[in-house]
């Protein structure tokens, strides 16, 4: 399997303590690559306001807010930090439509099968394909979300 390690780095982007650290280091919000303003065309063309979103690796973005303010109703939020996850928790706790849970999105066995009509992940897969066993954690990503 190729795999271009070109924009890798030595960073283990599949390891929970990364991103801990991470998150406790910079703090504040941070969307990868495009913001939902920009995203919004295809999100709305795909995804019914209605359904149940599965978000994964939502880290400290403000993408599900900005969703749950054009409409959206039902959005977990799930990732591997859990300093992500409690900051998103108490940042939004006033927002029902929005939860958040702890997980690897490598082992989703939590939620039953055809628990979400929609997944969306922003840059996720390409963390994964940075960090150690990057084929196999991709197939056990991808695997999980089929």
């Amino acid at each position: 399997m190729y795999r271009d390690t070109s924009s890798c780095n030595t960073y283990n982007y599949g390891d929970a303590l990364y991103w801990d650290a991470r998150y406790i280091q910079e703090g504040g919000s941070f969307d990868w690559y495009q913001r939902y303003s920009a995203l919004r065309p295809f999100v709305r063309k795909y995804v019914r306001p209605s359904s149940r979103v599965l978000m994964v690796g939502c880290g400290n973005a403000v993408m599900s807010e900005d969703m749950v303010k054009d409409g959206y109703e039902d959005i977990m939020n799930i990732d591997i930090s859990s300093v992500a996850i409690e900051m998103m928790r108490r940042k939004y706790e006033y927002i029902p439509q929005l939860k958040y849970m702890q997980m690897d999105v490598r082992d989703m066995s939590f939620f039953p099968d055809e628990s979400f009509d929609s997944i969306i992940d922003k840059g996720t897969l390409d963390s994964l394909m940075c960090g150690t066993d990057a084929p196999i954690s991709a197939t056990q990503m991808l695997g999980e979300a089929a």
